[in-house]
């Protein structure tokens, strides 16, 4: 299943990642589809990372306790379910996630209420630093210093406007 994001892998160092693309990222549980599973190929040699914003109740949805949950997998690599969202639609239609990350694959479920209950966030693509030089030396042999102070000369400096003198 989902294992919570590293944070220190993330931050620099050897192999360190960049992000290379972010995507929208939403699903719906309901009543007939009461799970859903965010994941990736096995044969992607990215780091994929979901950030969740949002879980909101949506049209349809009647007064009862809709509680979701996030199932994934913890430092210890055993399964284990969290309960992120206890929603009602007349005291608490939506909660804010504040960007809570994941990694896939990861697992939401709909354990109680019937929803339909929303989930929107954010898909974020690293690639390794080592993979992406190589690429990168390709694309700087085409490009010379030259080229990159070349558009400054070009540019005039911009003068003060005149004040005007009371008379």
């Amino acid at each position: 299943m989902a294992a919570f994001i590293d944070l220190e892998s993330s931050e620099g160092g050897v192999g360190a990642s960049i992000c290379t693309g972010i995507f929208l990222f939403g699903c719906e549980l309901n009543s007939s589809s009461r799970s859903y599973t965010f994941r990736v190929s096995e044969d992607d040699d990215s780091d994929h990372t979901l950030a969740l914003n949002m879980v909101c109740l949506s049209e349809g949805a009647k007064d009862e306790c809709n509680v979701v949950e996030v199932v994934g997998r913890n430092y210890h690599n055993e399964e284990i379910a969290v309960p992120v969202a206890n929603l009602k639609l007349s005291c608490q239609p939506w909660l804010s996630l504040n960007d809570f990350h994941l990694q896939p694959p990861v697992t939401f479920r709909l354990c109680s209420g019937s929803g339909p209950v929303h989930l929107a966030g954010r898909h974020h693509i690293f690639h390794r630093r080592d993979l992406l030089d190589d690429e990168l030396s390709e694309d700087d042999e085409d490009f010379s210093e030259e080229d990159e102070f070349s558009d400054e000369e070009e540019l005039t400096p911009v003068k003060p406007a005149k004040k005007k003198q009371k008379s």
